[in-house]
Formats: C-alpha cells, structure tokens, sequence
C-alpha cells in the first residue's frame, strides 16, 4: 500500500475540509488537525494560502504527486486562454477523474485502482494508466466482467454524487461519453477550489 493510500484518511484533517463531501470525512466530527498541535490557531501568510490551495487541488485528485502535479501546472501554461482554467481541464480529463465522476466507483481513490487493475476500456481498448488523459467524444466503459464488482454496485446505488453535464452516462450499459473538458464552474467540488492561487504558488 503506497503511502498515498495509507494516508487518505488523514488529508480532511490536514486540510481542514471535508474535502471530497462524504459522511464519513473524519472533519464532521473532529474538526481539529492531526498532531498534538492541531487545535493551534495559524496566522495564514499570502504563500500559507496559496500552498493550501495546491494542497486541496492536489489531495482531492487522490493526493496526486508534485512531480505530476507541476507538470500539469506547465501543460497548463502552455496552452492558451485562462491558466487556472487549462489546470483544471487537465485535471478533469485523467481516466480515475472521469470514472469517479460517472459513478463508476465510490472514491477517487478507488478509481485509481480500478483503473490500475485493467478494469477499464476507453474507445474498446483496455487502459489501466490512471493519468490517462481522456479526449472529448472518447467512449470510457467499465469491462463486462468487472461490472459487478461491490464497489461499483455501491457507486450506483450512492445518493452522495450527481454525474456533471459534460459527461453523458449509460448506468446500464456501464459506459459514458466524455462530451467536452469543463471549466471550474461546471466541476462540482464540495469545497471551493482556487486554482487562481495555485497559479500564484507555481508562479512565485
């Protein structure tokens, strides 16, 4: 188990936010930081907020690593139009995001091993690269074998998330079509996220 996966449980707390808005966040109940000097209070500085908005964007796409995370930040700033915007795109369209997003599997983190153990097709192909970058018309299936999988029985039947506009799902055929790459206001986050500021951090 990578430390990645260990530590999920911890990353509300860190954050101060029931970051991906379920029951069980650990935050509902506990809202104090881990650490015998969580109950502290901080004085947040302009970098102190700007990290901790890479910190959300980061932990909410299953605590994604910087080294991937600062690639996306330059892919963003290559391309053209609103940098914050591109980052979140970019975000949207790795294979774990859409098949979180489509009700596939309950966590994010559950979609990245989904899609590691070769349970996932895109366009009839097997995928199993989670950072796989879905195109717009690209067809994302669950394979028939894999379809009664628990989690995904359980994924289904969740009354926790709604599947976004840009994504156009078949729950019985398993399967959905990634229409187009979203903009921030389209994503529905449970917290606010502020890839302005993370802009600010990489920019610094």
């Amino acid at each position: 188990m990578s430390k990645r996966t260990s530590s999920k449980y911890k990353i509300d707390r860190r954050l101060g936010v029931n970051l991906w808005g379920r029951p069980k966040s650990p935050i509902n109940t506990r809202e104090t930081r881990p650490g015998q000097h969580g109950q502290r209070r901080r004085k947040e500085t302009d970098y102190g907020t700007q990290l901790m908005a890479k910190q959300k964007l980061k932990g909410y796409y299953g605590n994604i690593t910087e080294k991937q995370f600062r690639r996306y930040y330059a892919e963003a700033v290559r391309r053209r139009g609103d940098t914050s915007e591109n980052l979140i795109g970019i975000l949207e369209r790795r294979l774990d995001a859409v098949i979180y997003r489509m009700k596939f599997v309950p966590t994010v983190f559950a979609a990245r091993q989904f899609v590691n153990h070769g349970h996932i097709k895109v366009n009839g192909k097997k995928v199993n690269i989670a950072s796989y970058l879905v195109s717009e018309g690209d067809e994302v299936e669950i394979r028939e074998k894999s379809r009664d999988i628990p989690i995904v029985l359980e994924a289904r039947e969740s009354p926790e998330r709604d599947i976004p506009d840009y994504l156009n799902v078949d729950m019985k055929k398993m399967k959905g079509t990634f229409i187009r790459q979203p903009i921030l206001a389209d994503v529905p986050y449970p917290v606010q996220m502020e890839p302005n500021l993370v802009i600010e951090f990489y920019s610094r």
